[in-house]
């Protein structure tokens, strides 16, 4: 199991590093030279965090991107429905299909049940704390 792809983790990786340059606008050639992400995955991620209005762009000289929430707005899980689509711990696929038996499985409620508690967990984490918790 996969609890975050490249891109969910790419992105929180480079709001992050915007965070700590909070009041600066931060160019991609800066954020690909300090996070080591290849250039054209970061402008995609960079340009699907505008749309959700996670950053803000700014173009021409001395643009980039810039945090349009505050740090502590922005949840692990918000990020991870961006790029991962809804968070769910136990999808019950077997062999690529739905389960037959998922109205009746008993290890299906105690998954679910784990995942409930697993998903306010990361509900609790922001961009904030995790920055505070790094300095």
């Amino acid at each position: 199991m996969k609890l975050l792809t490249r891109n969910t983790d790419y992105a929180i990786r480079a709001i992050c590093y915007m965070s700590d340059k909070r009041k600066d606008v931060v160019s991609v050639t800066e954020l690909v030279k300090a996070l080591k992400i290849p250039r054209p995955f970061l402008r995609k991620l960079l340009q699907v965090l505008c749309g959700e209005r996670i950053v803000t762009s700014y173009k021409g000289i001395g643009g980039g991107f810039k945090l349009a929430k505050d740090p502590d707005a922005i949840r692990l899980t918000d990020l991870i429905e961006i790029f991962q689509g809804p968070v769910s711990i136990n999808e019950c696929v077997f062999k690529k299909a739905l389960c037959p038996n998922r109205k009746d499985c008993p290890l299906k409620k105690k998954i679910d049940r784990i995942g409930k508690h697993v998903i306010s967990e990361l509900q609790s984490i922001t961009i904030g704390g995790l920055i505070r918790e790094n300095n």
